[in-house]
């Protein structure tokens, strides 16, 4: 299956295989040098690197990342500590980790 999108004229498009669907978040051992904070509370931190969504977190966490145009790519309940998710595909994507909610450009 393809998903389309039409973005400045042009018509985009990547199997759905490739937008992360068989991905799954991953533990994360040593701190990415390259990682940016994107929003953070008292529990929960999410940052990006480079191609991958990252979360940190005091306690186990429910996790869903969809695309812009709101398409699930992951739905997760995470460990405490931090995990990586790499969805697999360049663009934007909404990240909703237990209260926080955010958008992130990978």
């Amino acid at each position: 299956m393809l998903i389309s999108l039409v973005c400045c004229g042009m018509l985009l498009c990547a199997p759905v295989a490739a937008m992360g669907a068989s991905k799954s978040w991953e533990a994360l051992k040593t701190e990415r040098s390259d990682a940016r904070y994107v929003v953070r509370d008292s529990e929960t931190e999410i940052k990006t690197a480079r191609g991958v969504i990252i979360i940190s977190s005091s306690r186990p966490l429910q996790v869903k990342v969809f695309t812009i145009l709101g398409q699930l790519v992951s739905s997760e309940t995470i460990a405490a500590g931090t995990s990586q998710f790499a969805p697999g595909a360049h663009g934007v994507y909404i990240v909703k980790a237990g209260d926080l909610t955010c958008k992130v450009a990978l």
